[in-house]
């Protein structure tokens, strides 16, 4: 099994950012749908899965970096199948753009969004380590920042629903071993 990818199957390196950020991710979703949906009586509960939601956050946004380096550095990559249609190979570059800009974008919008909260609330890496704000309290830029955030949120989550469709398509009915590259690699 080795760590590097080649003209046929996905490494193990990749696999393994693929999928930890693909849980982490979904863990985010969820985290953040419930945290928002708590009221005012659940303050000490909502300051916890904040400073959680903000940290496993960066830590994405961290992963993300990682594995743009980490592709970048890839000697070969494994291609789509030839019977693949162009419009699809299109449609999936711009796919994995897109989900790889918001990876990058959503803890950012988040980060600024806490950033600029008039609670002026310190941001803690899991309780531990401060990470400075790089602007003050200002209101209206975190309302815009959490709308920003917030539809950001809501169009990875349409466009991971598409990214899987398309890699169960692939397994169910196109049986061309795309998904099971990402699951098992050779």
């Amino acid at each position: 099994m080795s760590w590097r990818s080649d003209r046929e199957h996905w490494g193990l390196g990749i696999r393994l950012l693929h999928w930890l950020t693909a849980f982490l991710v979904l863990g985010q979703w969820l985290l953040g749908l419930y945290m928002t949906s708590l009221g005012p009586e659940a303050l000490a509960e909502k300051f916890v899965l904040y400073q959680r939601h903000k940290s496993l956050g960066l830590v994405v946004f961290a992963l993300t970096l990682v594995r743009l380096v980490w592709r970048a550095s890839e000697p070969a990559r494994p291609d789509l199948p030839p019977t693949v249609p162009v419009w699809q190979r299109r449609a999936a570059a711009a796919t994995h753009a897109l989900l790889y800009l918001l990876l990058l974008a959503m803890p950012i919008t988040g980060f600024l969004a806490a950033a600029a909260s008039p609670l002026g609330i310190p941001t803690l890496l899991f309780g531990v380590i401060p990470i400075p704000h790089p602007i003050g309290p200002d209101a209206r830029l975190e309302a815009l920042l959490l709308a920003a955030h917030r539809t950001q949120g809501w169009i990875l989550a349409a466009l991971l629903a598409v990214h899987t469709a398309a890699a169960l398509k692939h397994h169910l009915i196109d049986r061309d071993g795309v998904l099971l590259r990402m699951v098992r690699g050779r």
